[in-house]
């Protein structure tokens, strides 16, 4: 009898660990580091050497039904941590994700879409002060995406108070600069046919009947408003692509505060080889103001690019010049930046 009782919990014990480890997920870790070098000219430049680093962290696993659900948090740049995001991924139904900041949910994620060989046009060390069209993707929303039906999805992402806050669990955002701004939210449209990449995307946040009161607009009522919309064609190793954004601020639109930006980019890119890739981009950022008295700024940046790959390192070279730099008439910079990265 005491053998049969040892065999008996042996087995059951077996059966346990063999339904634990089916169950199980797992966490997966990736980074890199970035050393720079960067000359700024008609600017300070100090000590032109820079480095980032960081990790992101990936944790998956799986339901009975098939539904897969992953988090993702990353570590960048001399941050405790960054951003984050939970993703659920049913087998037919589409996917739900709950992000912090992470900039891919709703029209965050094509700020700038634009093929380039390293970053984009306003990424390298000039510091441009770029506004981009964010919507919610800068505050803790979630969305729903469509699974993909003849290379097209649709995504809806919403945030109930679209602060700019990043909140931990059991917290609230509480009065934050934007407790003006209410709920918002997303919709975007990415398709897909035959290799080549279309985009359309809307959102809108609601503002405060205060400060809708205080502004002195032709429209008082209207809430801040977004759109993005473009196209990247892929022709053999030539990456293409033109997009445009606009943005209508809506919140304290008293003064010489700004109206609202259009943004319009260009970008092409060409791998040479497995190895060397090239590209040139263009950023048109437009700034309009409220009174009539203040003239519409344009800031122009323009950058070549080149990435040179050797297994895990990658050499990248920018040089990258801007007029009317941070909307400001008359400032022009230049910028070579020159980076090493490697990736783990």
């Amino acid at each position: 009898m005491k053998k049969l009782t040892k065999i008996g919990l042996t087995a059951l014990c077996g059966s346990l660990t063999a339904i634990a480890s089916a169950n199980a997920g797992e966490m997966s870790v990736s980074g890199g580091a970035t050393a720079t070098w960067s000359s700024n000219s008609s600017d300070v430049t100090g000590n032109p050497i820079g480095m980032n680093s960081g990790m992101t962290f990936v944790g998956s696993g799986e339901l009975d039904n098939g539904t897969t659900f992953t988090l993702t948090l990353t570590h960048a740049d001399q941050s405790a941590y960054s951003v984050g995001s939970i993703a659920l991924t049913t087998p037919s139904m589409g996917s739900i994700s709950i992000a912090q900041n992470t900039g891919g949910n709703g029209i965050g994620g094509y700020d700038d879409k634009m093929p380039s060989a390293w970053e984009e046009t306003w990424g390298t060390s000039l510091g441009t002060s770029i506004d981009l069209a964010k919507g919610v993707s800068s505050s803790m929303n979630i969305q729903y995406k469509t699974p993909s039906f003849a290379g097209t999805t649709l995504a809806v992402a919403y945030a109930p108070k679209n602060d700019g806050a990043t909140i931990n669990d059991k917290g609230v955002s509480g009065a934050t600069k934007d407790s003006h701004l209410g709920a918002g939210y997303d919709v975007m449209l990415d398709s897909t046919v035959a290799g080549q990449n279309f985009f359309v995307g809307y959102s809108t946040t609601e503002r405060s009947a205060a400060n809708k009161a205080a502004g002195t607009n032709a429209d008082p009522n209207e809430d801040v408003q977004e759109a993005v919309g473009g196209a990247i064609f892929n022709i053999g190793p030539l990456k293409v692509g033109a997009q445009a954004t606009v943005e209508w601020e809506g919140d304290n639109q008293v003064g010489s505060n700004a109206a609202g930006y259009r943004n319009v980019a260009f970008g092409a890119a060409f791998n040479v080889n497995d190895n060397l890739s090239l590209s040139y981009g263009r950023m048109e950022s437009k700034k309009g103001y409220v009174s009539q008295d203040s003239e519409t700024v344009v800031m122009e940046i323009d950058s070549y690019q080149v990435a040179y790959t050797m297994g895990g390192a990658t050499i990248k070279l920018a040089e990258t010049k801007s007029d009317n730099n941070g909307y400001s008439a008359g400032t022009s910079r230049e910028a070579t930046t020159v980076a090493l990265s490697l990736a783990f």
